[in-house]
């Protein structure tokens, strides 16, 4: 009885949260696809409002490109957060 009071008291002394550690490294490499998706969208302008260059801004990068990028980076976002840790230190504790 003594034991599993002292397990609970250890359980409520260390904080537990809901996403592990490395789950939120995935989640900052997912931001970062995210944004270099955006920054493959960026330009295309024209410093002369009477010329339109359309080649510059229908290209290939602009258009396909980063927006498969910006996709995949919001799918690897959800991978992330599903991600199970290998190791879990609470199911451990509640096993003994």
């Amino acid at each position: 009885m003594a034991k599993i009071n002292k397990k609970q008291e250890e359980l409520t002394k260390k904080a537990v949260f809901a996403i592990p550690k490395e789950n939120y490294k995935l989640m900052l490499i997912g931001l970062g696809i995210i944004i270099f998706g955006f920054i493959l969208m960026a330009g295309g302008g024209s410093d002369d409002p009477n010329v339109f260059n359309e080649k510059a801004l229908f290209s290939f990068r602009r258009i396909t490109l980063s927006s498969v990028t910006v996709i995949l980076g919001f799918a690897f976002e959800v991978y992330a957060i599903m991600k199970k840790p290998k190791s879990d230190k609470t199911d451990k504790l509640t096993k003994e």
